[in-house]
Order: C-alpha cells, then sequence, then structure tokens
C-alpha cells in the first residue's frame, strides 16, 4: 500500500506521462513491423534518451517494451506474421478469426487481454518484486534445463492430429538451434564457413518465413480467389458475455507469465505457448482452438503482455536482465549513472516509483493508441489482394533486412518460406518448430552446464526441488496427452466399423 500511495503523486508529471505515451507508441509500431522486435525498437529509441531526465528516459525505454509486446500481435491476426517472437501462438486463432471477418474482434480481443496483462504484471511488480526475485535466484541450470523441457511438452498438444509430424517439426527446429557457437566450448556448428550464421539464426527469420512468406506462396499458387470475409474497418471489444467466457484463458495466462516472466531466460515466448496449450486442455471448447477461438487469443496475450512487466522484478532487485529488452533498459539505467540492484530502492526511489507511474501511463495509453491505429490497420488488410500481398512483402523485406543489415537475413528468411510451403503442402504443423527453435538454446546449454557442474551425473537432475517439479509436470503433461490420444483413436475405431457396415 505504501509503494502504491507513494507512486500516485508521478502519476501527474507530465513527462512522465508524455515519455510513456511515445515510448508504447514507438512500441507498439515497432511490434507491428515483422522483423522489428522490441529490443531492436528500444535500441533505436536507446540513443535519444541521453539528453532525458533519468527517469524519463527509463519510463520511454519500458513504456516501448509494454508497447512491442502487444504490437506483435497486429500483424500475427491481419496477415499471419507474428511481429515479435511471443505473438506466434496468437497466430493460430488470430489469423483464422480474421479470415472469418472478424478481424476487429480479434484485435479488439487481444488488446483488451494485453491491457488486463500488463494491469496484472503490473501490480506484481509494484507488490510481490522481493519474494519473486528470491524465487528466480534459486533457479540453476538444472532448473532451467526443466523448464525448457516443460516448454517442449506442449508439443504433444500443438501436433494437431499426427504425432509423428509434430515430433519431427519439434526435432527440425531443435536442429535449426544448434546452428551457431557452441554454449559450452565456443566452437563454430553448422556455419559452413559464413560469418553471418556465428551468432546462429534469429527465430523471427524462421516464423515470417514459415508462417507469412509461406502463406504468400500458398496465395500466388492459388488458383482461385482466397475466402476472405471483409471486416468492418473498426475495433470491436468483447461483448460481456464473451468477456465472462475469456476469464478463465485470461487467468491462466496471467498466472503462466507471472510466473515466466520473473525468471531470467524464459521470456515471453514460452509463456505465449504454455497459456495456449493450458487455455486449450481446460476449455469447453477445444475443438475450436485453431479455428478461430477467441480463448486462443486471449491466453498468450495476457500472458506475454503479464511478462512485460513481472521480467523487470530480476533487473530490478537485482540488477539481472532477463532477455534482450532488459538487457537494453539495463543500459538505459547505466547511460544514465543508476545501478539496478537492492541499493536502488534506497538510493533512487524516485525513479522505481516514477517507473511504476510510468508503466501504468503507458498501458492505458496502448488501448489509446491501439483504438486509434487499429482501424487503420483493419482498412489496409481490407484492399484487393494484390495489392496487400505486394505491400506485405516490401515490407517483410524491408523489416528482415533492417535487423542486421544484410542480405544474409534476407536468404534466411526466404529459405524458411520455401521449407514452410512444403510444411503446408504435407500438412506438418508450425508451431512444435517454432517452440523447438526457441527452446533449443535453452535445453542445451543448460543441460551441458549441468553435465559439467556434476561430472557427467544425470543425478543432478533429481536433487534440485524445482527441476523436479518442473519435470513431473512435464512427464504428466506428455503421459496425458498420449494417454488422451489413446483413448480417442480407441472410441473412434468402433463407429468406423459401424459406419462401414451400415454402408455394405
Amino acid at each position: 500500500m505504501n509503494t502504491l500511495l507513494e507512486t500516485l503523486p508521478y502519476l501527474l508529471d507530465f513527462s512522465i506521462v508524455i515519455s510513456a505515451l511515445i515510448g508504447v507508441t514507438c512500441g507498439i509500431l515497432g511490434g507491428a513491423m515483422p522483423g522489428i522486435s522490441p529490443s531492436i525498437t528500444m535500441a533505436l529509441l536507446l540513443p535519444f534518451t541521453y539528453a532525458m531526465a533519468p527517469t524519463d528516459a527509463i519510463v520511454m525505454l519500458a513504456a516501448t517494451y509494454v508497447g512491442a509486446e502487444y504490437g506483435g500481435s497486429v500483424p500475427a491476426i491481419l496477415i499471419r506474421t507474428p511481429g515479435t517472437n511471443a505473438a506466434a501462438a496468437t497466430v493460430l486463432d488470430g489469423y483464422e478469426m480474421n479470415l472469418q471477418g472478424k478481424a476487429g474482434l480479434a484485435l479488439g480481443i487481444s488488446l483488451y487481454s494485453g491491457f488486463l496483462g500488463s494491469l496484472f504484471g503490473l501490480a506484481l511488480l509494484m507488490l510481490l518484486s522481493a519474494p519473486l526475485a528470491k524465487l528466480a535466484l534459486a533457479f540453476t541450470p538444472p532448473a532451467y534445463f526443466a523448464l525448457g523441457i516443460l516448454g517442449l511438452s506442449v508439443i504433444a498438444t500443438l501436433s494437431g492430429g499426427s504425432m509423428i509430424k509434430g515430433l519431427i517439426a519439434a526435432l527440425f527446429g531443435l536442429m535449426i538451434a544448434t546452428i551457431g557457437t557452441d554454449p559450452v566450448t565456443g566452437s563454430n556448428r553448422f556455419t559452413f564457413g559464413s560469418s553471418g550464421l556465428l551468432g546462429g539464426i534469429e527465430p523471427v527469420l524462421v516464423m515470417v518465413g514459415l508462417f507469412a512468406m509461406s502463406e504468400l506462396l500458398i496465395q500466388a499458387g492459388s488458383r482461385g480467389k482466397i475466402e476472405h470475409v471483409k471486416s468492418r474497418p473498426r475495433i470491436q471489444f468483447p461483448g460481456l458475455k464473451l468477456a465472462k467466457r475469456l476469464i478463465k484463458p485470461q487467468s491462466i495466462g496471467g498466472v503462466i507469465g507471472a510466473f515466466e516472466g520473473v525468471m531470467p531466460g524464459a521470456g515471453g515466448t514460452i509463456a505465449s505457448f504454455m497459456a495456449y496449450n493450458e487455455a486449450r486442455r481446460y476449455s469447453k471448447r477445444k475443438d475450436e482452438f485453431g479455428k478461430g477461438s477467441p480463448e486462443g487469443i486471449a491466453a498468450p496475450e495476457t500472458a506475454n503482455n503479464t511478462v512485460a512487466e513481472t521480467a523487470l522484478v530480476p533487473l530490478l532487485s537485482f540488477g539481472i536482465p532477463g532477455s534482450n529488452s532488459t538487457a537494453i533498459l539495463l543500459g538505459g539505467f547505466l547511460i544514465h549513472g543508476l545501478q539496478p540492484g537492492p541499493m536502488l530502492f534506497q538510493k533512487s526511489a524516485d525513479v522505481i516509483h516514477g517507473l511504476y507511474a510510468g508503466i501504468f501511463a503507458s498501458t492505458i495509453g496502448m488501448v489509446i493508441v491501439g483504438m486509434i491505429i487499429l482501424p487503420v490497420c483493419v482498412w489496409m488488410v481490407n484492399r484487393p489482394r494484390a495489392f496487400l500481398n505486394a505491400f506485405i512483402l516490401v515490407l517483410i523485406l524491408s523489416g528482415i533486412y533492417t535487423i542486421h543489415e544484410g542480405l544474409t537475413d534476407v536468404t534466411l528468411m526466404l529459405i524458411a518460406g520455401v521449407i514452410g510451403f512444403g510444411m503446408r503442402i504435407l500438412r506438418f504443423p508450425f508451431l512444435p518448430t517454432v517452440l523447438g527453435l526457441v527452446l533449443g538454446f535453452l535445453v542445451e546449454s543448460n543441460f551441458r552446464r549441468s553435465m559439467v557442474l556434476s561430472g557427467g551425473e544425470a543425478s543432478i537432475f533429481f536433487e534440485n526441488w524445482i527441476s523436479v517439479g518442473l519435470l513431473s509436470v512435464a512427464a504428466i503433461f506428455i503421459l496425458g496427452s498420449t494417454l488422451h490420444r489413446v483413448i480417442t483413436f480407441f472410441r473412434s475405431k468402433p463407429q468406423i466399423e459401424t459406419s462401414n457396415d451400415s454402408k455394405g
């Protein structure tokens, strides 16, 4: 309560509010452009903060992070291109709603859920930073490995009709994650002499290629017209009945986002995928997922927007950046002579309270800015398909090129697009590939570090209560999904035989 009372006066500070609005606007626009991740958007704004007051600078960078996490859902829904890694889970149902002429409602659900997730994350940041930070410090390499395995266990649900195809797709993503520099020895792996591959392949390159380029190739090769119901050029928030239905997936997303965000290295991507999986598991309308389910948008969007705030807990309390975005925010602190950690709350309490106020202002600003620009986005999507596809292609190529300002990224994205085209034809799911790619480094690096620490003894994974708990939950998920598929198979078999007999 004292923290809240001390923060309230900063909401009346004009410079803080303006900095928050500028940051969230730039963040939404940056997140909405494929290839321009939250960290890149923050890096572009970082030089402009040199001459600003410390509190205003930190608020602008943090607000950019908040806005970008939401902005990634805009292209995910409208053009089947996740603007950020965390928005990949939103593609599945968001784009399907767009095809059904419900783009305005899908964007409204995303904005509404993102708003609730941000408020929930801010409340946790203000009230529970110390306990959550202690939990984050308890994570060791075996625990992070178990966390990665827990994330991979979601593949059983995301595999669609064929578990084998889902596993093959996931292994493909894990293989891509091994390209680059070895996390333990530092040697080069599968770079084929290319310096552009030393840092590995950015997940956004693969995701844009799989989702967006493959979609363009499919449409280019289609002789008939692509079925697409035009959406009204306005945003539509869920009504009371739908809002009640979304409470459960939003609650699931908020809890998972809080848990994942406070752990350095986890991030919004894992949170959004796990939230999507759990929302589907506990939904009464499981069959709607992947076909335009509002719950499939609400859960991941609540989760990744919650992460945007809870990820600041280890940064503020211990100076530990858990992602590229929080690392840039750490740079903003250091530029202005501030060292995040326990002493920051004592020596620079005004910066902390100003940051809380700025995040709240940016959350309100996210709704205002979203309501202004989203109708324009919906209008653009309703333009003739040929012109829209040309615009999307230019947007993708320019966005990917700006990541490292080289043609290597563009080439990799195009290759991923061709592979995605083949996966579509063969009906391989995309999401297991994305999940394997995102979690590959986390799993491999922490597994090998754990083995180094234990001298090659696998028992280290069962000595830590956190790793044991996470591995147990992962085993339950895998066994539960497998058992469900087996039961479904045997239940459907008699029906098939009966239908064949009736035909005879």
